[in-house]
Order: structure tokens, then sequence, then C-alpha cells
């Protein structure tokens, strides 16, 4: 006798489980080839396929699912050849959850003095040894589907704010031409998100979020945000672009930020975030946490047997003072950026978690985020 097998349907690939009454805030679930993703959530950055001083293993056993690697990067070390040969990027670092690509379209802005953007696409001169390196929507395409990324971001133009009307407006012209040559290119394995540019002016804004949410990609993100302009603009322009993007569909803030700011993306309705800071502030010795940022080298720390962070559950925390990561700061140790940095990452994906947990009890109102007063750069050890 034959017995017919159940046929399941595939999850779709973005859902919303929950929505906040008092935001447009959502709790969701990302579904991606090696797990799913609960969101809002936070993306450690790993540049060149690796989360700096953090390793996999701890990533993995904190439930972290997605983390950033940058495709201009990535093409200059390395290379395409390695990547390939090695089976894609996941089988070449080892990674087991997912893999977000920017496509290089930063860079685009961050390596002014050294590319030329045409219509074709952008000729960079390496910042590694002054070799050309050219990027078109095309060729962005070719990398992030050789190398298996799980979501994949169009090639767009980020201008530096402040910028001329017109420039931020050829931006958003051409960030549009270059979304629809990546969706006619794309033949990855992975989901390919659009980017909207425009700056801080509502209407190119809008015109920038319309053509891209025409395009109809799985997901979206807002670009040229953290790129110049106050805090209270990217408030702002991410609820603006928030409210024109497609509710159903997710959508990805590229570059932000503190914990604060994340929290109000995700009052907005922000489904994706990404940022340098965590691991950033870590090499400099400056911690965040529930009481504010803490600058480790400061010589008050000196006898303070305290942890970092009462209140956190990161390795760091259970097992080390903040007077011997200031002692291992002052003797210069590879360990002391390494430590901060798995606590900030730890403190990160913690945050994101007491986010979720607030959506889904209907507490979001209330939860509020740690002080932010600033560190300054430059702090030295006496």
């Amino acid at each position: 006798m034959l017995v017919s097998a159940r046929l399941e349907t595939p999850p779709p690939f973005f859902a919303i489980a929950a929505e906040d009454p008092s935001s447009d805030a959502r709790l969701g679930r990302l579904a991606l080839a090696r797990g799913t993703v609960e969101t809002p959530a936070f993306m450690p950055v790993g540049t060149l396929g690796a989360v700096k001083g953090v390793s996999f293993d701890l990533l993995e056993s904190w439930g972290c699912g997605l983390i950033l690697a940058n495709t201009y990067h990535l093409l200059l070390r390395p290379g395409l050849d390695g990547i390939r040969r090695a089976g894609g990027l996941h089988a070449f670092t080892g990674w087991k959850g997912g893999f977000l690509t920017d496509s290089g379209g930063f860079q685009v802005m961050s390596l002014a003095a050294q590319r030329v953007v045409e219509e074709e696409g952008v000729r960079f001169r390496s910042h590694l040894d002054g070799t050309e390196a050219n990027l078109t929507p095309e060729k962005a395409m070719e990398l992030q589907g050789a190398f298996g990324t799980d979501i994949a971001m169009c090639l767009d133009v980020c201008p530096a704010l402040p910028a001329p009307r017109p420039e931020v407006e050829e931006a958003v012209a051409r960030t549009s031409r270059w979304a629809e040559r990546c969706r006619r290119a794309w033949n990855g394995p992975g989901a390919l998100f659009g980017i909207v540019q425009g700056g801080t002016d509502d209407g190119l804004r809008r015109r920038s979020a319309d053509e891209i949410a025409a395009l109809d990609f799985p997901g979206n993100a807002i670009g040229g945000v953290a790129v110049g302009e106050r805090k209270e603009e990217i408030d702002r322009v991410t609820a603006a672009t928030c409210a024109i993007l497609p509710r159903a569909k997710p959508r990805y803030l590229m570059g932000v930020g503190t914990p604060a700011d994340l929290l109000r993306g995700v009052r907005a309705g922000v489904d994706l975030f990404d940022c340098v800071l965590p691991t950033r502030n870590g090499r400099m010795g400056h911690a965040f946490t529930k009481a504010g940022p803490v600058a480790i080298k400061n010589a008050r720390f000196r006898e303070d047997d305290s942890p970092l962070d009462p209140r956190c559950g990161c390795p760091v925390c259970r097992r080390h003072s903040r007077a011997y990561l200031r002692h291992l700061f002052v003797l210069n140790d590879i360990t002391a950026p390494v430590l901060i940095s798995v606590h900030n990452v730890f403190f990160y994906l913690a945050w994101m978690a007491e986010i979720r947990a607030a959506i889904s009890t209907g507490t979001l109102a209330s939860l509020e985020p740690p002080p932010e007063e600033k560190i300054a750069a430059d702090d030295k050890i006496p």
C-alpha cells in the first residue's frame, strides 16, 4: 500500500508574530536557510567574516543567528576565488548562522578620495595597495551569490551629509536604477534587499522609498543615516521611511546605533540593526552597561572590585572585576579589548532580547534605555 507523504508548506520569509499597542514596534520571525531569527534583532558586524574579538562559539551560545559582512572588503581580502574555493562564506568562516552582506555602497561614501562613481558602477582604488577594483550592480550580485549569503544588499549610492540637494537627488535616482539592475541580476540562494536613500529631505526619502518598494524586494533597508546628521534627524527619517515601506516586509536600519537608538528604531517599526559600536568601543575600553557607559581605563576603577555591570550575565561580568579589566588595559594586554568587546556584544544581544520581551508583554512603552552620557574618545591611562 502506498502512503503519500505530507507536504510541509515552507514558512514565509518574514512573519509578524505580535505588534506593540503603544508604537509601530513588532515581533517577527525571519526564516533563513540556517535557522529562524527572532526580530527585532541586532547583527554584530563581521566586516571581513569575523566579529572582532568575539568567537563564533560565544555568538552561537548566545543565540545570535545573523551577522553582517561586507562585500567590498571581502572582494579585496581574501577575494572571491578563495571564498568560492572553500564552498562559500559559511564554509570559509565556519559560521553556522546567517550572513547579511552589505554590497559596498557605504564605501562609495567613506572612500570618497579613492573612488569614481559612474553610471556603470564604482571604480575603487584599494585602500590596501592602490590596485583598482570595480564594483557594478551586477558584480555585487555575483559576489554575494558566490558567497552564499542569506541576505544580500543592492548596490546603492550613499552620500555623506550634509550634501547639496542635487547630489542627494542624483544618489536617489542612481540608487533606484542600480536596484533595478541588481534585481535582474540576482540569482543567489538568499533574499535580496533594496536600500532607500534620500538624506534628510522628506520628499526625496518618500520618492526613494516608493521606488524601492515598487520593485517588490523581500525586504528593505533604510540607508544613508548616521552619516553626519543629528540624532533627531535620524529618528525623523527612520519613522517617516518606515511608514512608507511595506508593513509585511522586514525593515533594516543600516549602521545604527547606541542602545537608545535601537529602542527608538524598534518603536518606529525597524526589524534589523547593525552597528560597529560594540566592538569598536570595546577596543577603546568603553563598555555599555545598564547604568551607562564605563570608560574602564579611568583611574577611578583602579580599586573597583565590582563587575562591569552587576546585572549582566556575560562571561566577563561573571568572572572579572573592573579593577582587573583596567589592569589589563594598563598592561596593554591583548585580552583587554577582547573582553570588553565580548561584554558589549553580549550586552547588545541581551538588550534586543529585553526589547522583544517587552513587545510580547505589552510593556515596551515603559522600557527605558541605559543613560547615554558621552564617553571621551581620548581617555588616557594616567
